[in-house]
């Protein structure tokens, strides 16, 4: 691993903070609707943004996959039994877009995960920034920039699957629809499945627009039952791409070891 690599960015100076929250993209944060995100994710393990990324900021970050430099890996899915297409992780530094919703995102997102803890019995006790989040992760060994960009074909997808990458996992992440359905691409549904004690699995398609992100549950999430609090387990995946290409950005919260 080459020291570019495992550099993490600090929180920055307070100045830098409060130029990302005066940031347009820093305003769009500031308005998501984060009691609706809440219910939804408590109820379905899912919830939309709705659309935080411009067309233009979609096409700056996509145009980025044909780049070499910025990049650490790239992964060929059909070559690992993921399904078809490709992903590139970032490298450290991230781009400033990326830092800033990966930064700007975490806070609430962390409230909810220490409420899906305290729930599951477990001390929530997830710092209430990404810095210090980070810096746990660094300490235990995982080091590796975990934002992906993802790259799917007519007739490609990905199977269903969870992004554990180390003992260190932050229970929920991101994915958002760079491309414009319809338009860009056709089919490559985002996909969820949960598989609830003694039942069958439920799945459920969630249709995104071009900049909107749909936060989920990365492994697992509390479900209240009639005996108390049940593990439900779940999994994320895109359906067959049927025209076109389709661009994703992943965030996920936890670096690799």
């Amino acid at each position: 691993m080459s020291a570019k690599e495992a550099r993490i960015p600090s929180g920055g100076s307070i100045a830098e903070r409060s130029s990302m929250h005066a940031s347009p993209l820093g305003a769009r944060l500031e308005a998501i609707d984060w009691e609706r995100i809440g219910a939804e994710l408590d109820e379905f393990g899912a919830a939309t943004t709705g659309v935080l990324l411009t067309p233009e900021e979609c096409a700056r970050i996509a145009s980025r996959y044909e780049e070499e430099e910025g990049f650490r890996s790239r992964v060929v899915m059909s070559r690992h039994g993921f399904g078809r297409g490709e992903y590139k992780y970032f490298a450290y530094p991230l781009p400033g877009l990326i830092t800033e919703l990966r930064s700007g995102l975490y806070p609430p997102l962390a409230e909810i995960a220490n409420r899906w803890e305290t729930a599951f019995g477990r001390t929530g006790d997830f710092p209430q920034d990404h810095a210090s989040y980070l810096e746990r992760c660094r300490a235990g060994g995982q080091t590796r920039p975990t934002p992906l960009l993802l790259r799917y074909e007519a007739g490609d997808y990905n199977c269903l699957h969870q992004d554990l990458y180390g003992a260190f996992a932050f229970p929920l992440q991101v994915a958002f629809l760079l491309s414009a359905p319809g338009d860009d691409f056709t089919g490559g549904e985002f996909v969820l499945t949960e598989q609830r004690p003694r039942m069958q699995s439920r799945a459920e398609v969630v249709s995104l627009r071009q900049g909107e992100g749909v936060i989920f549950a990365v492994n697992q999430r509390p479900l209240q039952g009639g005996r108390g609090v049940y593990r439900v387990s779940m999994r994320h995946g895109v359906s067959r791409l049927r025209s076109g290409r389709r661009f994703t950005l992943g965030i996920i919260f936890h670096d690799a070891a």
